[in-house]
């Protein structure tokens, strides 16, 4: 029977941007992670605990809930995440064939345009309140993949959470996020594959970088 740690979190968009972050194995494909290889011996579990733990200080920290802080309480949460995720897994995964078709310098231009967009959504959710409960179920592992379930429990219903990570340079880091059975990046490939087969990758990356300048002006002159 798997151990289930309960967290509290006050806000349900802690997971919803680190899960901003398509699929890795099958499910099928994966066994529950009874022991630890020699080259793997952190838990993924730990590792998203701890994130969320991170968070959990910030988002609580009553200096930085002043008004006057909210650039500074942002910075934070996006220095805690830049680090727990790999956006290039997320960004390749999000892109899809296209992906092994471009230069290396346009991947990387893809993958900061998308990190851009990201953040543009985790921003605007960012005051969201919620006073969830996360149950760790269980960790899935395969090689250098791994699956942690989780169980978000809400006052009326329970959602199901699973964190798909890989591990890199002697750390476990994010790069999808499913909730309730919907993958987040599967979502942006989706919306992805439907532009280019309308405008192309090169109208794709138009769009991205129109909304990434769209941001900056706005970050640059914020509303009174």
């Amino acid at each position: 029977m798997p151990i289930i740690t309960n967290m509290k979190i006050k806000r349900v968009v802690c997971l919803l941007f680190l899960s901003g972050m398509v699929a890795g194995p099958t499910m099928a494909s994966l066994s529950l992670a009874t022991t630890t290889s020699n080259e793997i011996e952190s838990s993924a579990t730990e590792a998203v605990k701890g994130t969320i733990n991170d968070l959990i200080q910030v988002l609580d920290d009553e200096t930085l809930k002043q008004p006057e802080q909210a650039e500074e309480r942002r910075h934070e949460i996006e220095e805690i995440i830049k680090h727990r995720v790999d956006y290039e897994e997320m960004a390749r995964r999000a892109l899809g064939a296209p992906w092994s078709t471009l230069s290396h310098r346009d991947q990387h231009e893809f993958v900061d345009l998308f990190v851009q967009l990201l953040r543009d959504t985790f921003a605007g959710r960012i005051t969201e309140h919620s006073d969830e409960q996360v149950a760790f179920l269980g960790e899935l592992r395969e090689d250098a993949f791994a699956e942690v379930k989780a169980q978000m429990k809400g006052r009326k219903i329970d959602t199901p959470v699973d964190f798909r990570l890989i591990h890199r340079a002697h750390e476990w880091r994010v790069y999808d996020v499913v909730i309730d059975g919907a993958s987040i990046v599967s979502n942006y490939r989706s919306q992805f594959t439907s532009i280019i087969r309308d405008v192309s990758y090169v109208g794709l990356v138009k769009k991205m970088r129109q909304k990434a300048i769209a941001i900056k002006v706005f970050e640059k002159f914020p509303a009174p």
